[in-house]
């Protein structure tokens, strides 16, 4: 069957990559994807999604003479940017076309040029497009308006939170600017519901613009997951994890995924006292200690890169002999982005080795690898009523025209269901408490905007996170990274010391206006410790898999006798919380009266908003339990929730939580309060739990 690319890039794919033939996935996507349609490409990491994708869009851009920037390449992180920048760069190159990326690290020199070349592909994160549109520097209707179709690498990955709402946000009014709908093509690793994606990618245009999702390989979409060689090992403390990461696999090259940038540093130091060759790599580490351990890590044998989720995505790390995971990933989804870091030579095979630091983290491990053995896969939801995100778009969009009509700012997401009429609460809102102003039918920036979110030119309403205050490393004039502030506030006896790039340093000097602290080589004893931001909630599937480990299911992979004999006084220890037949409450002597309903905390906070009657006033639940007040007894817990699958109830949030929403000031608290408290609510879990039989349990010791 022939190829229907252009001539030139056949000749390329020959001659100076050596391809023989294309995947079966890249085949399929070139009939959509030069048909102009949406199209989500599916297909493990290192499948090909890139070359996909921009082959037949550069036959498009060809045939049909595309001039200026045509093509947008949108990916979550920098990094990815970066490593993808000089393959882009080479396949325009064959058609005497040009790509450039442009994010924050991007030079202003480099920016001008891009900004006087006019790039064809323009390779950019969701942010920097929006601070683009809005930049006084940029003129976005000129630079933009040959713009045709937009890649969005790692799709899955902005889907699930608010980035997602804000890039479909930002590629509607792209497409106002443009005059044009522009053809959208994701590309995702493994995810439990492809076709619904893809509508949430078409934003506005679902339903009207034609899509198709490309997934020729089964295990590229959901039937059974990818063959590996997976073993689950008890290991008990980081220290023992070294031991065995050092002692295991010489002379092989791994990628060691830790939960926390804490564990990464802890487990780097670590290692490198073994005398084990090892890089670092996470969020908090400067742009270039990253890029020169994991440049250093691509070169060389016999070494170890520990890294948080960074790695996780398409970033190009070499050719890998094993990964390592440290306790469990969050999701599936997760999983199987870090196993597809191997096999990837011929006739080598997928593998991770789990090391679990505790007997909680060996259920949850044991947990994830059984719903994985049994191909699922968590669906990607977008969460629910994104207010603040709407309050952002006005105001960026004010930003953006310098003023828009007051009734006209309906039309510029061309539909896209929460920014339009919905919207109308939220810009009076914005009106009324002056973040934004309106004269003679007008709407433009008020000066409570200019107070909240004008510093650097309104830079920090391009992000959609609040991230916490960190304070910068310095090492000479060498940025190392950043860490929590209170490692520079709390008490210490001697010498401050941190542990940054897994290597001690003294604290030499601390700029306490300028947020900087300058540090020299120390010989150990450093401190590593940044402060989470948002929830990390296990779903209901999940939480109801660590159920079945306890009940005695095990994962179709190796276990170590480790693991057996840990798991084993995991399931005696708990027998007493776990039933098949139902949920428990346990009574322990002298203890809580606890409800262990493993089922997850978003259908733990929607039981105990529901049942107030019976739930203790403190309101404390997790994952796995809900405790009740101490003299609920059976006959009143059935007659009290009898009814409650009829009545449920959206979980109360405290209001200190709305610091975590950012833009949640431009917003009425009340709306901002229901929007946490729609996206902490399982109303589905919730419902699924109260129809499940309950058995009332009395311990003593």
């Amino acid at each position: 069957m022939p190829i229907d690319l252009d001539p030139v890039v056949m000749h390329h794919l020959v001659n100076s990559l050596g391809w023989r033939d294309l995947r079966p996935m890249q085949r399929a996507a070139i009939g959509p994807v030069r048909g102009g349609n949406d199209v989500l490409l599916l297909a493990p990491t290192a499948g090909g999604k890139t070359e996909a994708a921009l082959f037949p869009l550069l036959t498009r851009m060809a045939e049909r003479q595309w001039t200026g920037t045509s093509v947008l390449y949108l990916a979550p992180l920098k990094a990815l940017l970066n490593n993808l920048q000089p393959r882009v760069e080479q396949y325009t190159g064959w058609l005497g076309r040009r790509a450039a990326v442009w994010h924050g690290d991007v030079t202003a020199a480099r920016r001008r040029a891009v900004l006087y070349e006019r790039p064809d592909i323009l390779l950019t994160t969701p942010e920097s497009l929006e601070s683009m549109l809005v930049s006084a520097k940029v003129d976005h209707r000129s630079f933009f308006a040959g713009l045709r179709a937009v890649v969005v690498d790692e799709v899955h990955a902005f889907a699930g939170d608010d980035r997602g709402w804000h890039l479909l946000a930002v590629l509607e009014r792209l497409a106002r600017v443009a005059g044009r709908p522009l053809q959208r093509i994701g590309l995702s690793a493994t995810v439990g519901n492809p076709s619904q994606l893809l509508t949430w990618l078409q934003g506005a245009g679902a339903g009207h613009r034609p899509g198709e999702v490309v997934a020729p390989d089964p295990t590229a979409a959901t039937d059974r997951p990818p063959p590996g060689d997976i073993e689950l090992d008890y290991v008990g403390s980081l220290v023992n994890a070294a031991t065995v990461i050092a002692s295991l696999h010489r002379g092989e090259k791994r990628l060691v995924f830790c939960e926390s940038r804490q564990a990464v540093e802890e487990l780097g130091e670590l290692l490198r006292m073994k005398g084990v060759t090892t890089f670092l790599s996470h969020a908090s580490l400067s742009a270039d200690e990253r890029r020169r351990a994991e440049q250093a890590f691509s070169e060389a044998r016999d070494c170890v890169i520990v890294s948080t989720s960074t790695l996780e995505l398409g970033i190009d790390v070499g050719d890998l002999d094993r990964v390592i995971q440290v306790d469990a990933p969050a999701t599936v989804a997760s999983f199987l982005q870090r196993l597809g870091r191997t096999g990837r030579r011929p006739a080598s095979n997928r593998n991770c080795l789990f090391l679990s630091l505790d007997g909680e983290s060996l259920v949850e491990a044991a947990a994830l690898l059984l719903v994985w053995s049994r191909g699922w896969v968590e669906p990607v939801v977008a969460p629910p009523e994104p207010r603040h995100i709407v309050a952002q778009q006005m105001l960026a969009l004010c930003l953006q025209e310098h003023r828009v009509g007051d009734q006209l700012w309906v039309q510029a997401w061309n539909g896209l269901a929460p920014f339009g009429e919905a919207a109308r609460p939220i810009v009076r809102h914005l009106v009324e408490h002056g973040y934004l102003d309106r004269d003679g039918g007008m709407l433009f920036i008020g000066p409570a905007a200019e107070a909240r979110f004008g510093h650097r030119h309104f830079m920090d309403m391009t992000a959609v996170f609040t991230g916490p205050p960190e304070f910068t490393v310095l090492l000479g004039r060498t940025e190392l990274g950043r860490i929590d502030p209170s490692l520079l506030t709390e008490e210490v006896r001697g010498e401050r010391r941190l542990l940054l790039t897994g290597r001690s340093w003294r604290v030499t000097y601390i700029d306490w206006r300028r947020r900087r602290c300058f540090v020299e080589p120390a010989d150990g004893g450093g401190r590593a410790r940044w402060t989470g931001t948002g929830w990390a909630y296990q779903g209901f599937p999940l939480t109801r898999a660590v159920r079945e480990v306890l009940l005695g299911a095990h994962p179709p992979v190796r276990l170590t006798r480790r693991a057996l004999e840990r798991l084993a006084r995991e399931r005696g220890e708990k027998a007493h919380l776990v039933h098949p037949g139902g949920t428990v409450i346990v009574r322990e002597d002298g203890g809580d009266l606890r409800w262990w309903t493993w089922a997850g905390v978003r259908t733990n906070a929607t039981l105990t908003a529901t049942l107030g009657e019976v739930v203790d006033p403190v309101e404390r639940f997790d994952d796995h339990s809900i405790r009740l007040r101490e003299n609920v007894t059976p006959s009143e817990w059935q007659a009290l929730t009898s009814d409650a699958g009829d009545r449920l109830c959206l979980p109360g949030v405290n209001e200190k939580a709305l610091d975590g929403l950012k833009f949640s000031v431009a917003l009425p608290k009340r709306l901002a309060a229901a929007t946490l408290s729609a996206r902490l609510a399982d109303l589905q879990g919730a419902a699924v739990v109260l129809k499940e039989p309950v058995r009332f349990v009395v311990t003593t010791a």
